[in-house]
């Protein structure tokens, strides 16, 4: 796993560096004894701890990874989104400060395959055997973890996370902040897109849109709120025994005059947290908004750092073994990033270990410069300590804009080359 982020590389010939380390890498990856949940329950150790104490956001989504093109010779894969080309897919739980917004680890992840051919219509599965029943799972595993440790623990997910049984099966110390997908009915006869539409609005505030792709820079919106509680009838497909009727929050963020050219932002949130005042209402957006945080996790996985698309491993459960490990990878490098500007008071432990702040002074020094602007700024042994000196062996040059997810990528294998190479040579001097 520290190759993995010291090299930015999921590819095991340069992990293993020699022929005897690439079998061994292989070797440990075909283990009966290593599984994603093992691997995946590790990060969540470390989570844990970074959150004791803390109001923490906890991100699902699910992020498809495809080899099309790349096909030939793939072992045990169903098929990817477009029911043909093979590929799996990987639902992380991401925890977020909700206070610093920034990223604290893992809480869980579930990564599995389709099976090929034709399957039971969705109608006629049970709730547990549909993809869906992901969400409330993925809720579940991550009060395991962080309820009784963390101050708060908040759900966020976005539209495909609107699963009745989500809202139904709550898991007992946890809330939810979800985006409405269905216009579901209400007991007092309407629907739940037109509960607030007579509602006076709460308040007027500003809201930053993450952006939506390459090139995007996001920007800021403003919205108005609306809020109430409403009574939601249960499903005709939910099973009999579930309450016939959910009382739960709903927060309206509509954007009335967005820049010419651009779809406004209409967001309803359903939620288990209060929404009886405009602070509140505004709270719930405000959690929500971090969502966004586990976009920035999956491209580093993908396209933007890791690649793991471009893995050559063949064997499916080899590969989820891979991705769980790369799925860590990614929220270090996010972690390193977090931290470039020294905003959140989180120590090196998150990344590195502690034990290690000698020698990492030494290598700080050997990268500052004789300016002001050229100086480490950050408390010795501070995450942000450890992010500054890993972007300059990015070749970040302290001026310009913050270094980025890719300059941390680029960075963090000369770093850890070098941190290495100076471990080695005290050693040789010690014996």
């Amino acid at each position: 796993f520290e190759r993995m982020v010291a090299m930015g590389s999921l590819v095991l010939r340069r992990l293993g560096e020699s022929r005897s380390g690439e079998i061994a890498a292989h070797r440990f990856l075909s283990s009966p004894h290593v599984t994603v949940s093992g691997i995946v329950e590790s990060f969540a150790d470390r989570t844990r701890q970074a959150s004791v104490g803390r109001r923490v956001v906890v991100a699902q989504d699910t992020t498809e990874i495809s080899f099309s093109g790349r096909s030939a010779g793939r072992r045990g894969l169903g098929p990817a989104g477009d029911g043909k080309t093979p590929g799996f897919f990987i639902h992380p739980n991401v925890v977020v400060d909700a206070d610093e917004e920034v990223v604290l680890g893992l809480a869980g992840a579930r990564i599995w395959t389709r099976e090929a051919g034709k399957v039971a219509a969705r109608s006629a599965r049970a709730a547990d055997d549909k993809e869906s029943a992901r969400w409330l799972e993925g809720s579940q595993a991550a009060a395991a973890a962080l309820v009784g440790h963390a101050a708060q623990v908040i759900g966020v997910c976005d539209r495909e996370g609107d699963v009745w049984s989500h809202f139904a099966h709550v898991p007992p110390g946890m809330e939810l902040a979800i985006r409405s997908r269905h216009d579901r009915p209400l007991e007092n006869g309407q629907t739940l897109f037109e509960a607030l539409t007579d509602r006076p609005p709460l308040a007027a505030t500003l809201v930053k849109v993450a952006p939506r792709g390459p090139g995007d820079k996001g920007r800021t919106a403003k919205v108005v709120l609306r809020a109430a509680r409403v009574r939601i009838k249960r499903p005709t497909t939910a099973p009999r025994d579930d309450p016939p009727v959910l009382e739960i929050g709903l927060v309206e963020a509509i954007e009335h005059d967005p820049p010419q050219g651009v779809r406004p932002l209409v967001w309803r949130i359903l939620t288990t947290l209060p929404v009886d005042t405009a602070d509140q209402a505004s709270q719930v957006v405000g959690v929500y908004r971090l969502r966004w945080r586990i976009e920035e996790v999956f491209r580093a996985l993908k396209r933007d750092g890791l690649a793991l698309e471009d893995t050559q491993m063949q064997d499916a459960q080899r590969l989820f073994r891979l991705a769980a490990m790369g799925l860590g990878a990614a929220v270090r490098i996010i972690q390193l990033v977090d931290a470039r500007d020294g905003a959140a008071s989180r120590p090196m432990s998150d990344v590195l270990d502690q034990n290690l702040t000698p020698e990492v002074a030494i290598l700080v020094k050997d990268r500052e410069g004789a300016t002001a602007k050229q100086k480490n700024p950050h408390p010795e042994g501070s995450l942000a300590w450890l992010s500054w000196v890993v972007a300059r062996y990015g070749g970040w040059n302290c001026y310009g804009k913050p270094p980025g997810p890719k300059t941390m990528a680029y960075g963090w294998p000369r770093f850890c080359a070098t941190l290495c190479g100076l471990i080695l040579a005290k050693a040789q001097e010690n014996v």
